[in-house]
């Protein structure tokens, strides 16, 4: 040093004191950042970890790089503590010891020997031939710094993802557990449900994924975007958060095998009573078509089909599985049986409004004619010849087996006619109290 001389002007004492001052704060944040490291959950579970992938690679890095930070610390304390002890040598320090001082304070003055195990993985010296390292005390505290962000970046990833992941997957795990016992016994087992095969995928990955978390868990973790702060980032979850959200589609499943394990024969009994009152109104449906052709001429009358058969064969099915306990099969059959008998009884009600439409009509008809006579009686027209002809002709036609419909609905339509022309006050022209008699004698 004292060959090549002090780097730069010679400090004088303020400076070497002011120097020194803030190297020592420096030193004692450093020790205070390594000892916190030295005592990191997260480190220590790294050292005893049976770790692979790019946990174990950045691991080894990282461990070989908290060798060399306590390698450099312990040359920067020695280099610290020469320069206190020449600057106590004397109160008022002369020229030779602020030259040294200069030297050791601003110069590459400080030599770090690094051995084959400290540096062999570390991102210095590795795969260097040197065996030394020259640093100043502000370069080295920079490297320092460098080796001291990279590492703890390393372990509190390691940490975050070790306390985040592996005890959700052993809660989602023991939910697992529960509900492959209650899918076992409603009869949801892999290979004959696919809720079953379902569980056993989950169980899979779930098993792998706790592995693979635990051995890796640098794997499993996202960096924050732009940010160069150390543990910035979150862990990654998306594989658990697939198999719960799959996890709940099959409990949703099993909820639904249970709710008609609880209420299958009720439902059963609907099922029952919905195709019954089908095949009763098909039935009805039936004799209403052969007394409609009996009854009204010229009228097309729509077929009527017999009963379900396919239907009254699959709830014979579904009452099958539900004396073997298999409810499973029994979820899906009842609930395509229910939507399919109501089908059965609303067509079985259409057919039976088709059939009797015409007997309607000529209900309808019927209501019309008397309720005319009615109005013509209360207006004491009831005995008129020309209206008890006119409703005497309608009647016979409406009351007689086979009813032609379009022929009685004309000859209702002239009653009515008829009673409306009485009923309503007209005012003769020119013809006088002959005029009635004439319109009556009109066909």
């Amino acid at each position: 040093m004292g060959v090549t001389g002090p780097p730069g002007p010679v400090m004088d004492r303020d400076e070497v004191d002011r120097a020194l001052a803030r190297l020592g704060a420096e030193h004692e944040a450093i020790e205070t950042s390594l000892l916190a490291l030295q005592d990191h959950a997260g480190r220590r579970l790294l050292e005893g970890a049976a770790l692979t992938g790019t946990t174990k690679e950045r691991w080894t890095s990282a461990e070989a790089s908290i060798t060399l930070l306590w390698a450099y610390f312990d040359a920067y304390t020695d280099a610290l503590r020469s320069a206190r002890d020449i600057r106590s040598r004397r109160r008022w320090s002369s020229r030779d010891d602020l030259v040294e001082l200069t030297e050791l304070l601003r110069g590459e003055s400080v030599t770090v020997a690094g051995s084959a195990t400290a540096t062999a993985n570390a991102p210095t010296l590795a795969g260097s031939s040197k065996l030394s390292e020259q640093f100043s005390l502000a370069a080295l505290v920079e490297r320092m710094n460098e080796l001291y962000a990279s590492s703890l970046d390393m372990v509190v990833a390691a940490d975050a993802v070790w306390s985040a992941l592996p005890a959700r997957i052993d809660l989602l795990a023991a939910e697992l557990g529960r509900t492959r016992q209650l899918a076992h016994s409603v009869g949801v087992r892999p290979g004959e449900h696919p809720a079953g095969d379902d569980l056993e995928r989950i169980t899979r990955t779930l098993t792998t994924l706790r592995e693979r978390v635990v051995s890796d868990p640098l794997a499993f973790w996202v960096p924050a975007q732009g940010s160069s702060a150390p543990g910035g980032g979150r862990p990654d979850t998306t594989t658990y958060d697939r198999e719960a959200r799959a996890l709940e589609e099959v409990r949703r499943e099993i909820d639904a095998v249970l709710t008609v394990r609880q209420d299958a024969e009720a439902r059963l009994v609907k099922l029952r009573d919905v195709l019954s009152r089908a095949d009763r109104t098909l039935a009805e449906a039936r004799s209403a078509r052969g007394e409609v052709l009996a009854k009204i001429a010229a009228s097309e009358v729509p077929a009527v089909s017999g009963p379900p058969t396919a239907l009254q064969e699959q709830l014979a099915t579904a009452a099958d599985y539900r004396r073997h306990a298999q409810w499973h099969r029994l979820s899906p059959l009842l609930e395509s049986l229910e939507e399919k008998a109501e089908d059965e009884l609303l067509r079985a009600r259409e057919s039976l409004t088709a059939v009797t439409a015409p007997l309607a009509v000529r209900a309808e008809l019927r209501g019309r004619l008397d309720a005319y006579k009615a109005k013509v009686a209360r207006h004491g027209l009831a005995e008129d010849p020309f209206l008890v002809e006119r409703y005497d002709a309608a009647r016979r036609m409406l009351w007689s087996a086979p009813c032609d419909l379009r022929v009685a609905e004309e000859a209702v339509l002239r009653y009515q006619r008829a009673a409306a022309d009485l009923l309503s006050p007209r005012v003769p022209e020119q013809g006088g109290p002959n005029d009635r008699v004439d319109r009556r004698g009109e066909s």
